[in-house]
């Protein structure tokens, strides 16, 4: 008896013992949760304080149009439809300035027409007798339910005003149909107009007035941005390929990256050209600023980089290339790509603080050009020794075509950017004595690199 007793207050002490344990071990994974969720959070806050901002603004917007609600004077003029303000703050106000006009506007202007020809449509079916009523007002949901479906796949209403669309045949559908049950048709229309502009209007204001989110300023800066990486990439590769070996180049993690950031930024500049086509002037945009030059921009630099992506490739190839063949376009391909970063860096800083582009990116690009005839010529020559195969030219002509694109595409750019300058009001760019003597040599340069260029190409054997 002993025994057994022993034996059950052991089992009893293990039991509770494991139970400690785990809830111990559970105490300690929440704490760990929560510190990791509190870590996240402190790092979203870091990333972009306009966040915390945005939270701060909506919930003060909410509590504004809410206010209707509690008071029993606004409460008695709207009744329920005042919760229509809270829906709409909630829906509309967005993280930008331009976001929450276009999404106000679009569901004002598309709750005004709807409610409208809600109305009449419930007017027109009781002209004809109540047995006909349900028929008119079905068939008139139907009508204006797949035509304006119809409408929204038109690529421009898709863009710019699908919500607004969206909104006009959710209210039209209520107002027709909650016509059928109720006579007061017309004050419920007027209750929700009333409702959502109150509420369409305190999310613009409260977003206009405190810290400002201007999708234009941010579009603006992406574009600069994004020129600003591919610049940065191209003046790393001139100096790292055929420099060291694939193993090497793997090891190295500090390489910029930073260029496939651009490859997947058509989506987000596309959006935000939308959205600063609702906003206002301010600072140097004006209302129709040419956002449409700056999606041409964007272009150009993706495709830069699309081309940079396949260079990427090259830097980490397991396709050895012969010293022999190496040493004659190493020097050449790091001059095309430093002046080819050089004249992006000027053009994405002449976007980045609105000026005139300077003349110093055209020198750039010119002395990119002529290194890039060099390298045809070059190529052309077929100055390789007998021995070399084949296959070991075809990857450095790969990267000299490459390359060679890459000087085209940023030459366009730079053209584009002189197109959007007057358009977008840029300012004259002030030249200094100092940038004035470096651009000075630098023409010079290029006109001894031009002509010991064309020297190289007429002397070259066959």
């Amino acid at each position: 008896m002993e025994i057994a007793q022993r034996n059950e207050q052991t089992d009893g002490a293990d039991q509770v013992s494991r139970a400690r344990c785990w809830f111990k071990g559970l105490a300690e994974k929440l704490m760990l949760k929560v510190l990791e969720i509190a870590s996240k959070t402190k790092k979203l806050g870091q990333e972009d304080p306009r966040r915390i901002i945005h939270s701060v603004k909506v919930g003060l917007a909410i509590t504004s149009v809410s206010l209707f609600y509690y008071f029993d004077a606004t409460y008695n003029g709207f009744g329920v439809s005042a919760m229509w303000a809270v829906m709409t703050v909630v829906v509309v106000f967005e993280f930008s300035v331009g976001a929450t006009l276009g999404k106000g506007i679009n569901r004002g202007i598309a709750t005004l027409l709807a409610g409208a020809l809600g109305v009449g449509a419930y007017r027109v079916a009781t002209s004809f007798g109540e047995k006909i009523e349900p028929i008119l007002l079905g068939f008139f949901v139907f009508l204006f339910g797949a035509v304006v479906t119809f409408v929204r796949f038109f690529p421009r209403m898709k863009a710019r005003y699908d919500y607004g669309l969206l909104i006009f045949i959710l209210t039209f559908s209520l107002i027709s149909v909650s016509a059928y049950r109720t006579d007061e048709v017309i004050q419920m229309a007027h209750q929700r107009l009333s409702t959502i502009l109150i509420g369409g209007a305190a999310a613009i204001i409260t977003s206009v007035a405190i810290c400002p989110v201007w999708a234009g300023d941010d579009f603006h800066s992406l574009v600069a941005s994004n020129l600003e990486k591919v610049a940065t990439f191209l003046k790393e590769f001139g100096s790292q390929y055929l420099k060291a070996s694939s193993a090497e180049l793997v090891v190295n993690k500090e390489f910029p990256q930073g260029y496939k950031s651009v490859i997947n930024s058509k989506a987000t500049e596309e959006s935000l050209a939308n959205f600063a086509k609702w906003e206002p002037r301010h600072g140097m945009f004006r209302y129709r600023h040419p956002w449409e030059k700056y999606l041409e921009v964007g272009n150009l630099t993706r495709q830069c980089a699309f081309r940079i992506d396949a260079l990427n490739g090259y830097l980490t190839s397991e396709i050895q290339v012969p010293q022999e063949i190496g040493a004659k376009i190493q020097e050449i391909c790091k001059k095309m790509t430093s002046e080819t970063s050089l004249a992006l860096k000027e053009v994405a800083l002449g976007m980045r603080t609105m000026t005139m582009p300077s003349s110093s990116a055209d020198s750039h690009i010119e002395n990119a050009r002529m290194e890039a005839k060099h390298l045809k010529s070059l190529l052309k020559t077929r100055s390789w020794p007998d021995s070399t195969d084949l296959l070991d030219i075809v990857p450095v002509a790969a990267v000299a075509s490459l390359l060679i694109d890459i000087v085209a595409c940023t030459e366009k750019i730079a053209d584009t950017v002189k197109e959007l300058a007057p358009l977008a009001h840029f300012k004259a760019a002030v030249v200094t004595a100092g940038q004035q003597k470096q651009l000075t040599r630098q023409q010079t340069h290029g006109r001894e690199e031009t002509h010991h260029i064309i020297t190289m190409g007429e002397s070259s054997p066959e």
